[in-house]
């Protein structure tokens, strides 16, 4: 047995205890996604980078929070989506530069087995979205947006989470949506 003059001045030395390892973040919820795109919307001089066709839509992928998918979009006088989804991804879009509309539908649609649906009476909404203005939507959201000005270009910044998985597109009469296509991801450049 040491003698108390040979003792160690050292501490005892408590258990040890296994550290986690860092999980993987949590993806962005769709605040998170608005953040994003208005952050990135008053980021004029991204912006006016953006090259804006006369005629047709132009873009740039961006590089979204959390692994998501992001997009600056430039839309010219009178253009507009058409009705789409988003494969089940939720997403956000806010306007950058000059104003859209968006027309949506306030039901949840099935997202297999049809191909033409009648559509109840009060499921549309419209709501217009100047500069500095957007919304974030859920993985059912339904809608198509429109640069309705004769005149002027419009910019806005998308994101989704997760990335696109494909989009449904449809044509719309009256009440009746009708399934028209869907598109995968390398289909869009």
């Amino acid at each position: 047995m040491p003698s108390p003059s040979s003792a160690s001045s050292a501490s005892p030395v408590a258990p040890t205890r296994p550290v986690a390892e860092p999980g993987p973040a949590a993806p962005p919820t769709e605040a998170d996604l608005l953040d994003f795109a208005r952050r990135t919307a008053a980021d004029t001089e991204l912006v006016a980078s953006l090259p804006l066709d006369p005629e047709d839509r132009t873009w740039l992928r961006l590089e979204g929070p959390g692994g998501s998918e992001a997009w600056l979009i430039g839309w010219p006088p009178g253009t507009g989506t058409g009705w789409h989804d988003h494969g089940g991804s939720h997403g956000a879009l806010v306007t950058a530069a000059g104003e859209l509309m968006e027309q949506s539908l306030a039901a949840r649609l099935p997202t297999e087995g049809w191909k033409t649906l009648e559509l109840a009476d009060g499921v549309d909404r419209e709501r217009p979205l100047p500069a500095g203005r957007g919304r974030a939507f859920g993985p059912h959201h339904v809608h198509e947006v429109l640069n309705t000005s004769t005149t002027r270009h419009a910019v806005s910044v998308h994101a989704y989470y997760p990335p696109l998985p494909l989009m449904r597109r449809y044509s719309r009469t009256g009440q009746v949506l009708r399934l028209e296509q869907v598109e995968q991801p390398e289909e869009w450049g």
